[in-house]
């Protein structure tokens, strides 16, 4: 027989960790590539058992380490009649905090597996479309011409299930605190400030050691909806940016010089890399990767840094409508953090298989209770008690064998 089924499985699942293979390249999921190693291993075998993958190490992206979840945390709801496994693939600005779901998930319901591939916004937005995947998941929610995209026997429930803020983060090592005003950090990224010490900045900041040094506009490389939500809120604050850049996943970056780079993650790395970067990741990855990030000025003229309050806050002032479906460009409030997102699953209103409408409601149910309660240990906001509710309702209907639970 060789060596052992569980070796074998265990050094497949290694290689998908450490990147160097990805199933979803070779058009299989994880689950069926465990499978193909189970039966090469063994000539047979019932079962295939996988694990979701955890954030790359050293790759940028803060650190998702499951913990142990007590067996009185199992979802007796759920009663699978098989295991399941879930596919699904989307944004990075969410990724490390469902991936900690989805682990900490697993380990109370064994029989679910969820496997999350951090491709951006606009690749998870195509694979749910084409349907290569159970669920997807993108930082601003879908559009009419999107949704139109969408099998009709399927559909799209936009769910969001966690929201956090955009940091505009930099790398001056003399520099320990920074502030930016509106038109200054829209001039940065339009290319107009080029310098450091440009007058500008200095300005804003008394004191400060600003270098004679180039300013290495660091961005996004591929389809994203971190980027979608950041050059909406460029729009909302500059109608130079409006006008000759506009907003969307992908956009013409006029700054000269500028430097790609693939997720939130990508962009981490590149700016821990680069001194005299600028660029915008989601907190979390600020946060757990030790990246200073400016304190920018709000509508009302404040500087405001970001924080769970500042960005919670921001949340307060926004009412979802009935489509879950809603843009914060430029929050009011004298205290509200400028730039905050909610962030979506991607669900099928529809789904044939009743384990797995089963399984995706039960996801969720614990997205919603459980799944808060690391937000802010990971850089996420947790959502608002009336948000849940709504969420909860939309997506009940999935399966008439669940009822999702909101505590």
């Amino acid at each position: 027989m060789g060596y052992p089924l569980k070796t074998l499985t265990s050094f497949i699942i290694m290689l998908f960790r450490i990147n160097l293979i990805n199933p979803y390249h070779l058009g299989v999921s994880i689950s069926a590539l465990a499978l193909t190693v189970s039966l090469a291993a063994c000539g047979s075998s019932n079962t295939a058992t996988t694990e979701s993958p955890s954030p790359t190490a050293g790759g940028g992206s803060p650190s998702a380490s499951p913990v142990a979840t007590s067996s009185s945390a199992a979802n007796t709801k759920l009663a699978l009649t098989s295991d399941v496994a879930l596919t699904a693939a989307g944004a990075s600005f969410p990724a490390p905090l469902y991936q900690r779901w989805f682990q900490d998930f697993n380990i109370a319901n064994p029989k679910l597996q969820i496997n999350y591939q951090s491709v951006g916004s606009g690749a998870g937005v195509e694979q749910f479309t084409k349907g290569t995947v159970d669920f997807g998941a993108s930082d601003t929610a879908m559009k009419d011409e999107e949704i139109a995209k969408v099998p009709a026997d399927k559909g799209v429930l936009m769910l969001p299930m966690s929201a956090g803020g955009i940091v505009i983060a930099y790398n001056l090592p003399d520099v320990t605190e920074l502030k930016l005003p509106r038109e200054v950090y829209a001039d940065i990224f339009l290319g107009k400030i080029t310098k450091w010490n440009d007058p500008k900045i200095t300005a804003a900041n008394p004191g400060a050691k600003l270098p004679d040094q180039n300013i290495t506009v660091v961005r996004r490389s591929d389809g994203s909806g971190t980027t979608d939500v950041f050059t909406k809120h460029l729009s909302a604050i500059s109608p130079e940016w409006k006008e000759k850049v506009g907003e969307g996943k992908t956009v013409e970056w006029p700054s000269p010089g500028n430097v790609g780079a693939k997720g939130n993650d990508g962009i981490t790395t590149s700016l821990k890399q680069t001194v005299g970067a600028i660029g915008y990741i989601e907190y979390g990855y600020a946060k757990t990767n030790d990246v200073k990030f400016a304190t920018l000025q709000n509508k009302a003229g404040n500087f405001v840094a970001y924080s769970d309050a500042t960005g919670g806050k921001t949340l307060e002032a926004v009412v979802l409508p009935e489509n879950l479906r809603a843009f914060i460009p430029d929050p009011e409030g004298a205290d509200s953090y400028p730039i905050v997102s909610y962030t979506w699953m991607l669900i099928p209103k529809k789904v044939a298989d009743p384990n797995k409408a089963k399984a995706i409601e039960a996801m969720i149910e614990y997205g919603l209770n459980e799944g808060q309660k690391v937000s802010a240990e990971l850089g996420y906001v947790p959502l608002p008690q009336s948000v849940k509710a709504k969420v909860a309702a939309a997506a009940d209907g999935i399966s008439p064998d669940y009822k999702i639970e909101v505590k």
